[in-house]
């Protein structure tokens, strides 16, 4: 599938203004009010598992859609050049996303590559950037594998990654008079690295935690019957959910009427985010808040109650293109195509390695504010919201939340450095000494001062990847 440049005259330089939310801030400008045309344009290859996770990603393709509306429509880039996304699917399988690389670069001639969901997906499209020499900010995978220990040169990644959002939660948890816990999630790059960071951060601030059980499902796969039993044997006071999807809800709806949930602390990665909070909510809401599942304490995306005018300027564009509401895949399409826009103007061109030097260190302006790729792991400073579910109007909401900048969660730099592969580096820089495993102890934050003199055990029995 092509996307060409967008030629709908409806949003001129002042929409985009006003949608993009602050991305002029960071020094994007552009040529004037006619749309961008007659020029070569900028390509940029995108890939993502459109068949297998439209759920996910149809919101994604739409956040980039406008952004790339905008950029066209407020004149383009670099003089006028139009902006024009070339999209293809990887069936959600690594090979299939290598190939759709390939072509994209060969065939196509695409100036950087972005997107990808799934995390094998996304570290299979990271490989071939650095093979190839040519920049790929990765939009939406979770592992932290992809800036960490396989992080190379050539790629950046935008969403906060599993140690963000594992570390976020574990405060959360901390502060609770649980200890006993269990573990569900899917046998996936994302589900490992979930809850090996869970784990790690956890035990970090409370020394007295025990996991007592992990259940591993295959990806949109999950026997619920036979995991909530398994999870009902093992008794502990709280379990941390990495489910997403279909087997999130298949595991509630299971869990509930057998009283699972009742009296228990569930703790869940992504369940906040509109994809799964909305869906999940309205098959189990008639469970009650006992039995399903309000109340848990959840990263996500509560975007109807962000109200700084950046955010409100965006949703409201989008609402106007698409007339739906957005999902956190919405502002991950739209941050990663802003992100990419700004990072062509600043390096003056599309050459590869003056684009990811340019990158290093390069802040843009987001509908939630400014966000900075981190010259020591080309981490994104992007954070998340953490609150708890519940019922609003008969739809799943979170409330009680807040936003915790990635920033301060995310490793010093001189940590997260030697974590990577030196060999990778364009520059010289510190020699890895540790592979960042879930053994490796690491401060929540440089000024956090959480206890961890002494080496965390090695986590036993995690599954290999599916």
């Amino acid at each position: 599938m092509t996307v060409q440049p967008y030629s709908s005259p409806r949003l001129g330089r002042r929409a985009f203004l006003a949608g993009s939310a602050g991305a002029l801030v960071t020094g994007l400008t552009f040529a004037g009010k006619t749309r961008a045309q007659g020029r070569d344009p900028i390509l940029i290859g995108e890939i993502n598992s459109y068949s297998r996770l439209p759920a996910f990603t149809l919101p994604y393709r739409n956040g980039w859609r406008l952004a790339v509306e905008q950029i066209n429509g407020a004149g383009g880039l670099l003089g006028g050049r139009p902006l024009q996304v070339i999209s293809k699917d990887d069936d959600g399988e690594p090979g299939s996303a290598v190939a759709a690389a390939q072509d994209l670069v060969t065939q196509n001639g695409v100036h950087a590559l972005t997107g990808t969901f799934l995390s094998e997906v996304g570290l299979a499209v990271s490989d071939f950037a650095a093979q190839r020499k040519i920049p790929f900010l990765a939009a939406e995978p979770l592992t932290d594998a992809i800036v960490w220990r396989q992080g190379n040169h050539y790629t950046y990644n935008l969403r906060p990654n599993t140690y963000v959002q594992a570390s976020i939660l574990a405060r959360e948890a901390a502060k609770l008079p649980v200890t006993r816990w269990a573990t569900i999630a899917p046998n996936s790059e994302y589900g490992q690295s979930a809850v090996a960071r869970f784990k790690q951060r956890l035990t970090a601030l409370k020394r007295d935690v025990t996991f007592v059980d992990e259940q591993w499902s295959p990806l949109f796969g999950l026997d619920a019957s036979a995991t909530v039993q398994a999870l009902e044997d093992a008794q502990p006071a709280g379990i941390f959910n990495a489910l997403f999807g279909t087997d999130l809800t298949r595991f509630v709806q299971e869990g509930s009427p057998r009283g699972l949930f009742r009296d228990r602390t569930v703790v869940g990665m992504l369940t906040g985010e509109p994809e799964n909070l909305i869906p999940l909510m309205d098959q189990t809401q008639g469970n009650g808040p006992e039995n399903g599942a309000e109340n848990w304490i959840v990263t996500g995306y509560p975007w109807e109650d962000i109200t700084t005018h950046p955010h409100i300027s965006f949703v409201k564009a989008y609402r106007a293109m698409w007339n739906e509401d957005p999902a956190m895949g919405s502002l991950l399409g739209y941050s990663a195509m802003t992100a990419l826009a700004v990072a062509f103007v600043q390096s003056g061109g599309t050459e590869p390695e003056q684009l990811v030097n340019t990158l290093s260190g390069m802040t843009f302006g987001s509908p939630i504010g400014e966000i900075r790729f981190r010259p020591s792991d080309h981490q994104s400073t992007m954070g998340a919201w953490v609150g708890r579910t519940a019922l609003r109007d008969g739809k799943g909401v979170m409330v009680d939340w807040s936003y915790v900048d990635g920033e301060d969660v995310l490793p010093p730099a001189e940590i997260a450095s030697a974590w990577r592969p030196a060999e990778q580096a364009a520059d010289p820089g510190p020699v890895a000494t540790t592979e960042p495993d879930a053994a490796s102890p690491v401060p929540l934050a440089a000024t956090e001062t959480a206890t961890e003199s002494a080496p965390e055990p090695k986590e036993e029995g995690v599954p290999q990847s599916q």
